[in-house]
């Protein structure tokens, strides 16, 4: 086992080892299906907190040599499907926490290539006698690789964690990202082995401006997360089990935590939120934990037209009608209202209904940071607004109709 090829299954190991584990694992079934077809590249974009990385570390577990991982997925909701056995721990899995090369790098600029270079060295070892390196490039190593193994199930799955952070944390770095996207199509394009990618950050991938290098891809986002929202986070179902188990009131976490709501009958949960509420003894806002409201403030000062009406109108519990199509999934490309509101969607701070084509503030947890952030800011009539909003629903409550009338 290695840092990129095949690294083993710990990390999956600690997670169904940890007290509170919901099963996620027919999220497999799905990834089986696409094995070594034309739609065999996957990318899922989901905000901070929602178990990307979790997912990263399921996939290594199942598909990478080396390891024996079956103890891992007994009793789990994959094992009953009849190809696991077929795909458990039969390929080449080459791992890669973007972020990790982007830390080690120093400088964006050398993110490509000391990515490319480490993952090289790492297969010069295994493949001393079947590969030829006389190339400095990774995706040509793996092509004289591909062309010379005769082993059952050759060919690589590629699993990619936080594949965007260069654009997140290198915004302004256009040559470095234009260098990246281009390193990217050249190691999956036409390459016959890649048997699998399976790719997660936050922002989509498709726009980028002319540089559209990766529309080989499918993308599962919070926008349209399709047939795979049940893997977005926690569902309801699983949300009722986990406060009976712990003795919690199930209405109360729905109020702190439910919102991320992609159809009518689709209820999302924050997983993290809610495993730290159940620990906890009482609910209360997780969301600093990671995400601070100085984030959420920078986009929403931004001051494009009907940004602040958008605000008011969403912390007053109503929902806003956007176009998400003009958004060009980077962190810089911002033309209107609707660009900003599209980012925040991303960004986990407000929920998409595509039947409604409308955004809201997905719970109470999400409220607060943005009451925090528009204080802040110095939107005076936002906070009046939001004052005399909370005034009305006591007054509807306690059935002041005047008061209701006057508000």
């Amino acid at each position: 086992m290695g840092f990129y090829l095949n690294p083993g299954n710990e990390a999956f190991r600690i997670s169904v080892s940890s007290e509170i584990y919901v099963d996620k694992s027919e999220l497999i079934a799905f990834t089986n299906r696409r094995l070594g077809q034309e739609k065999r590249f996957i990318c899922v974009s989901r905000p901070r907190r929602f178990g990307k990385s979790m997912t990263a570390n399921m996939l290594c577990a199942y598909y990478g040599r080396e390891c024996d991982s079956a103890e891992l997925f007994k009793g789990l909701k994959i094992e009953k499907d009849p190809v696991f056995m077929r795909h458990l721990n039969q390929y080449d899995v080459i791992f890669l926490n973007v972020q990790q090369f982007l830390r080690s790098a120093d400088d964006a600029d050398y993110l490509t290539e000391n990515l490319e270079q480490k993952v090289l060295g790492e297969l010069k070892e295994v493949f001393a006698e079947t590969g030829d390196f006389s190339t400095n490039s990774l995706p040509e190593a793996l092509a004289g690789i591909f062309a010379r193994d005769r082993r059952p199930g050759r060919g690589f799955v590629f699993i990619i964690d936080e594949w965007d952070c260069l654009f997140r944390e290198a915004r302004d770095n256009k040559r470095a990202q234009r260098e990246y996207l281009d390193f990217l199509r050249d190691l999956f394009k036409d390459r016959i082995y890649v048997k699998l990618v399976y790719m997660t950050g936050i922002l989509p991938v498709k726009k980028y401006g002319t540089h559209s290098a990766l529309n080989i891809f499918d993308e599962f986002s919070m926008t349209d997360p399709d047939v795979l929202a049940d893997f977005v986070g926690f569902t309801e179902s699983e949300v009722r089990e986990l406060c009976l188990r712990y003795g919690k009131d199930f209405e109360e976490a729905r109020r702190w935590y439910d919102g991320y709501q992609f159809t009518e009958h689709t209820h999302i949960y924050n997983p993290k939120s809610i495993v730290d509420s159940m620990y906890g003894k009482k609910f209360r806002s997780f969301w600093t934990g990671t995400e601070t409201y100085e984030a959420l403030k920078i986009y929403i000062d931004m001051n494009y037209d009907g940004l602040r009406d958008a605000v008011t109108s969403m912390l007053g519990g109503v929902g806003c009608e956007i176009d998400t199509g003009t958004f060009q999934n980077d962190m810089t490309s911002f033309q209107s209202r609707d660009d900003v509101l599209t980012l925040l969607v991303h960004l986990g701070y407000l929920t998409y209904q595509d039947d409604l084509q409308q955004v809201f503030i997905p719970n109470e947890e999400v409220r607060g940071e943005f009451v925090r952030a528009v204080k802040s800011s110095g939107w005076d009539e936002v906070i009046h607004a939001v004052a005399a909003s909370g005034e009305l629903l006591e007054a509807t409550l306690r059935g002041d109709t005047e008061a209701v009338a006057r508000g």
